[in-house]
């Protein structure tokens, strides 16, 4: 007996409330724990659905993740890491531009499956010099150019089986490397794939990619090309390297930060402010635009349609929706503006896809189930502060405290890091007032291991949320939302209490486990 799945699938009862209903009446400043999702109908395994979303107009992401541009939350290994996974680093801007331009070329010379920066040695070397280097840096293969640099032109690779035996460690490691001539080398360019067939069909363990006149270009590993395949949704740009966004101010002098970004392969600018609707961001967005027309500009934060506007006519390729609703926020306590997260998320990305502009939700999410009624209210990535912080690829060190392991987690508008440089103070357009008021704390949080084990864990829920609701992928979700045929309901305080753990004398709560 065959089965309808289109009539099974249909809401023909309507038992629930449609999101325009939801945000439509007069009390309709909602939270995302004021609302909860209607199940639908499931036809498919969680594994089939897609949850990849717009970042800007151009760049989608396999994971809508991005990671929020705060001094204890983004640098270089964040980034890293998270374009790894599929999603987007954004690297904070409280440092000098040399510093922040260094972490960009950290990440963009991670080129998927690559070593762009290989070590090498010059052939007299001591062999006693590239031991102790090996030692040290676990490194096995090391390429020896003519004079020593990581793009010289090239005359063999020594391994640790090749000098090992050797007795007298003083000799030059010219004796002991493997020649050029005996060496399987690759033309650039070349792709991954390409690569490893080559280092398959070898046997070898090194690929070194060269340039016509034989000057080094890249170094493809095994242990490179393994890695690439363990990470097959990284975000990467048409070279393959791993796509890297940063955040700048709107002052005249972040004019030299963005041309430094751009100079060492920024992908993506986000313009930092808690009120991005100002004469300051507009006039920068347009100036970005014709002078670096290849970065995608995310400009905000926003929170209402006509802040929205303002910003897409200057030439906005995204925006950050939120103000006041993070977790170490306190610009609506503080400056009594803001707008309630899910209602924020709703408003502003119902106006921004009539004009074709994807929205990130920034600000409220302390769980999975936050993450997936941002997308299902109109956002299409979301960016993490507080559910990031603690994880090893934060920058800052861990401490105990009352033997709990801990890191420090502030707001970028704590008078901590506004007191740390100038930038945090741009964010607010206050570093030249002579009275710093705080919209930002300072706090810790618990270590939570590596983001390698925490955003696995974090897309399979979303994957279970489609597939709860009865979509294929979040952009079926909200596209099912605007329709009407995604429905909600408004929770009262009880029932947000009933919907968490209760009636336990204790309990522990492991939120996932991993076979990483």
């Amino acid at each position: 007996m065959s089965v309808d799945i289109s009539t099974l699938r249909k809401k023909s009862a309507r038992d629930g409330t449609t999101a325009q209903q939801l945000f439509g009446g007069e009390f309709s400043g909602l939270t995302y724990n004021d609302i909860i999702i209607l199940p639908g109908f499931i036809d498919m395994g969680a594994s089939e659905v897609d949850v990849g979303g717009k970042v800007t107009r151009n760049i989608r992401l396999n994971a809508p993740i991005l990671s929020s541009p705060m001094d204890t939350v983004t640098e270089s290994e964040m980034a890293r890491a998270l374009a790894l996974l599929g999603g987007l680093g954004i690297l904070h801007n409280n440092c000098s531009i040399s510093e922040q331009g260094a972490l960009v070329k950290k990440v963009k010379t991670f080129r998927h499956g690559f070593i762009n920066r290989p070590k090498a040695f010059a052939p007299d070397t001591p062999i006693s010099d590239v031991a102790l280097a090996a030692s040290r840096t676990g490194i096995s293969g090391f390429l020896i150019t003519h004079d020593g640099s990581h793009n010289g032109k090239l005359l063999g690779i020594v391994c640790h089986k090749d000098i090992d035996h050797v007795v007298d460690k003083t000799k030059p490691v010219s004796t002991a490397m493997v020649p050029r001539s005996e060496m399987v080398v690759a033309k650039n360019p070349i792709d991954l794939a390409t690569a490893r067939e080559r280092l398959n069909s070898s046997r070898k363990g090194y690929l070194p990619v060269l340039d016509e006149n034989d000057y080094v270009v890249s170094l493809c590993s095994r242990r490179n090309a393994v890695q690439a395949r363990e990470f097959p949704n990284a975000s990467l740009d048409k070279n393959g390297s791993l796509l890297c966004g940063a955040a700048v101010s709107t002052r005249p002098e972040d004019k030299d930060r963005v041309a430094c970004l751009s100079r060492n392969g920024l992908d993506v600018l986000v313009l930092d402010s808690s009120q991005g609707n100002s004469i300051y961001q507009i006039e920068f967005i347009r100036w970005v635009k014709s002078m670096f027309p290849h970065l995608e500009v995310i400009a905000g934060n926003v929170v209402t349609a006509d802040q929205a506007k303002n910003l897409i006519d200057a030439g906005a390729d995204g925006l950050r929706v939120g103000m006041g609703s993070g977790s170490i926020c306190i610009t609506q306590e503080v400056l009594a503006c803001g707008r309630p997260q899910a209602t924020a998320v709703y408003r502003v990305g119902r106006y921004a896809r009539s004009r074709g502009v994807p929205i990130i939700a920034d600000g409220g999410l302390r769980n999975v189930g936050d993450v997936c009624k941002a997308l299902a209210l109109g956002a299409s990535c979301v960016m993490l502060g507080s559910l990031l912080s603690g994880t090893t690829e934060t920058p800052g060190d861990y401490f105990f405290k009352d033997g709990v392991r801990l890191k420090v987690y502030r707001g970028m508008g704590s008078l901590e890091a506004m007191q740390q440089g100038k930038e945090s103070g741009k964010r607010y357009l206050s570093e030249h007032e002579e009275v710093q008021v705080a919209q930002g704390v300072t706090g810790t949080v618990v270590d939570k291991g590596s983001v390698y084990r925490l955003l696995p864990y974090i897309l399979k829920g979303l994957q279970q949320s489609a597939q709860d609701i009865g979509e294929r992928s979040f952009d079926n979700v909200r596209e099912q939302m605007y329709a009407g045929e995604v429905l909600f309901e408004r929770r009262t305080a009880t029932a947000q209490s009933e919907g968490g753990v209760h009636s336990l004398h204790s309990f522990s709560k492991t939120l996932f486990t991993s076979k990483l």
